[in-house]
């Protein structure tokens, strides 16, 4: 059994529409899950009405991107979770091509589809991450922007998951632990797939499986708020994933040029909020976070 997660947040419209896309599904054996983090309007009325199999669970605080879906994993009965997000639409056969990943790769943690942005041109998104760089931890997602003409075929191991849509096993979230919840919003997939690794699992991409990304509906796709947690959480990851010289490398790039660097270039442009968000993700690790 599958158990299919996403979270609503202001979203019911959209959120409707991946459920939509759910009915034209081919395999049979699915469960659908939808958390709402406290939403100014509690969709589960208008939801239960088009969908009356879904089970809604409203959230009473925004739990962020990892707390709604831990929420919504202790609820799911399957023996896999596919979290995606609600601004997705799937294809019919996606989950078939996901699980048959599970009997190739026996010791797979997360597999993720190919995903595609939602737009005229339906160019591709992710098909995989390379590795973070040690120093500027930066890394590159593999076939951004390119026009789909099948030149990703093959399932291959990628270092990084896509929040977007990952497919994880529950014994690998019990063994490993759920999604960790200091990040709130970005980055998280990516610690995740740290913790995975560390255990002894594999993460791969499945370019058969394929799904569509509306991407950044609830957040904006410029927005002060996702400046504030992408700064906040680059440091995070490296705080957590990283040690000796190659923390103590990142550190110095950091305060030497990438503060200095955002700081000037944000400025020049008259970005004050975005500015703001910057200069207080950097101040979140000084105030708030003790490792």
């Amino acid at each position: 059994m599958v158990s299919i997660i996403t979270i609503n947040y202001n979203q019911t419209q959209v959120t409707c529409e991946l459920l939509q896309s759910l009915k034209a599904l081919t395999y049979p054996n699915y469960e659908v899950i939808v958390v709402d983090n406290a939403s100014t309007e509690n969709p589960e009325q208008i939801i239960k009405q088009q969908f009356p199999n879904v089970q809604v669970i409203v959230s009473t605080t925004n739990l962020g991107f990892s707390g709604g879906n831990n929420l919504g994993m202790t609820h799911a009965k399957g023996d896999y979770f596919f979290l995606v997000n609600n601004d997705t639409e799937l294809t019919p056969n996606c989950i078939e091509q996901l699980l048959a990943m599970y009997q190739k790769i026996p010791n797979l943690g997360i597999v993720c589809p190919k995903i595609r942005y939602f737009e005229a041109a339906q160019p591709i998104q992710y098909v995989g991450y390379t590795k973070l760089n040690p120093i500027t931890a930066r890394n590159h997602t593999i076939g951004q922007y390119e026009p789909d003409n099948g030149q990703y075929q093959q399932a291959t191991q990628t270092p990084y998951a896509h929040g977007a849509a990952m497919m994880v096993s529950r014994q690998a979230v019990e063994k490993v632990g759920m999604m960790p919840e200091d990040f709130f919003l970005y980055y998280e997939e990516l610690d995740w797939s740290e913790q995975m690794k560390r255990a002894g699992y594999q993460i791969y991409v499945e370019p058969q499986a394929t799904i569509f990304h509306k991407e950044s509906v609830s957040t904006g796709k410029d927005s002060p708020l996702k400046t504030y947690y992408l700064t906040r959480n680059r440091i995070l990851f490296m705080r957590r994933n990283a040690t000796g010289i190659m923390l103590l490398l990142f550190f110095l790039y950091t305060l030497l040029i990438m503060i200095p660097k955002n700081l000037l270039t944000l400025a020049l442009q008259h970005q004050t909020q975005h500015l703001k968000a910057f200069w207080q993700g950097i101040m979140w690790h000084f105030l708030n976070y003790k490792l």
